[in-house]
């Protein structure tokens, strides 16, 4: 049953499916074409109550689970990862406020966020010269009278150009430890904060990624999400759930890239014969199917893990490490599958070739997730030693 999904859980699964299917997969090319952000899915995502699919109802949420939301994430990132990708954000906002956030902080954004009333959220916690060495960053906030003073870079920010709502860490002692490090909500766009530039991605170039600048840039106390040194505590909450996030969307970019393939394969023939009747490519096909299926049995165990509020961190990273891996190598299958048609903008799996390649990097690359696995082997062999 916990493959499956209970009958509510696969009704939400099947009412993301067919909008993905229908709304978004048509566009998708154009989306990447053009770099044209979905403002307006996001609106129709969140009158489908997919933008706070954890949230609590009386904070504007779905309050479905986490199992139903990694089901829709599937399906959002079948269609189009550019989509997938900014509602990943805006629902990882959405549940960190709510575990971490003050009762007012819930009250005041937590329905607006659900219902796409912010447009897109945004994390920022990567800068310039910090990627995973989160004690790295520099990004200050100062206490002062109007309360805190930031100044600094943040890189990498999904839907930074687009956000109505921002958490962001910063440092708020001179020290450089982690328990220094605060995290912050900023609303709008607030005088001296500015977007240094766009990235010009290889893929999900539906999605918009930005370099923030912080220029003494004042915001409220109550505007600290959580207590001062909180930060890393909140960005560990924040990127459990991001990164079952990825392995998810992972997964459906794995069954698009299938799919593709095989009625290409079904189609195309080579020496008189359909090329899915060659055992060469069947051999292929074969493995792509037993990594999407080990990938999804991998996704469920973690998401219900999650869901029962039972300790996953090495379950998600175990996910996101095999998903997003076998993703990228299911991609490039699908792609070979298509020979020099696959090289092309006339079939889809060109772009799910580029959009797949990041999956691996984001939210905690793959050596980073194999660092945390390795250490929870290495807590548990001390512990059943003792």
């Amino acid at each position: 049953m916990m493959m499956q999904g209970t009958e509510e859980q696969r009704s939400i699964q099947a009412i993301a499916r067919n909008y993905a299917r229908q709304s978004l997969m048509p566009k998708a090319a154009l989306r990447d074409q053009e770099s044209i952000f979905p403002n307006e899915e996001i609106k129709e995502l969140g009158s489908l109550g997919f933008l706070g699919v954890t949230v609590d109802e009386q904070y504007g949420g779905s309050q479905a689970g986490t199992i139903a939301y990694a089901m829709i994430m599937r399906e959002l990132g079948y269609a189009d990862l550019s989509v997938s990708i900014t509602v990943s954000v805006i629902n990882m906002v959405a549940e960190t406020i709510q575990k971490v956030g003050s009762e007012q902080q819930k009250k005041t954004y937590l329905p607006t966020l659900c219902q796409g009333g912010y447009g897109p959220a945004s994390f920022a916690l990567s800068e310039p010269d910090v990627g995973s060495d989160i004690n790295g960053v520099t990004t200050s906030a100062t206490k002062t009278s109007k309360g805190y003073c930031l100044n600094g870079t943040k890189q990498w920010v999904t839907s930074g150009n687009h956000a109505g709502l921002f958490i962001v860490f910063a440092k708020t002692e001179t020290t450089k430890t982690q328990h220094d490090l605060s995290a912050f909500l900023i609303e709008g766009r607030p005088e001296g904060l500015s977007v240094a530039s766009v990235e010009d991605k290889m893929g999900l170039r539906g999605s918009n990624t930005v370099q923030l600048v912080f220029d003494n840039v004042i915001i409220p106390e109550q505007s600290l999400l959580g207590k001062e040194g909180d930060g890393f505590k909140v960005a560990m909450i924040a990127l459990e759930g991001g990164r079952l996030s990825i392995a998810s969307q992972a997964l459906g970019v794995s069954y698009a890239a299938i799919d593709t393939a095989c009625d290409y394969a079904k189609q195309r023939k080579q020496f008189q014969k359909l090329i899915a009747s060659h055992q060469a490519v069947g051999n292929m096909l074969a493995d792509a199917v037993t990594w999407a299926k080990a990938s999804e049995m991998l996704v469920m165990r973690a998401a219900s893990y999650k869901e029962r509020g039972i300790s996953c961190v090495k379950e998600i990273s175990i996910a996101k490490l095999f998903a997003t891996e076998k993703a990228q190598r299911i991609c490039d299958i699908a792609l070979q599958v298509h020979g020099g048609y696959g090289y092309t903008k006339e079939f889809p799996v060109e772009r799910l070739y580029r959009d797949v390649r990041v999956m691996t990097i984001f939210e905690g690359s793959s050596e980073i997730q194999r660092k945390i696995i390795s250490s929870h082997i290495n807590k548990e062999a001390e512990l059943s030693m003792r």
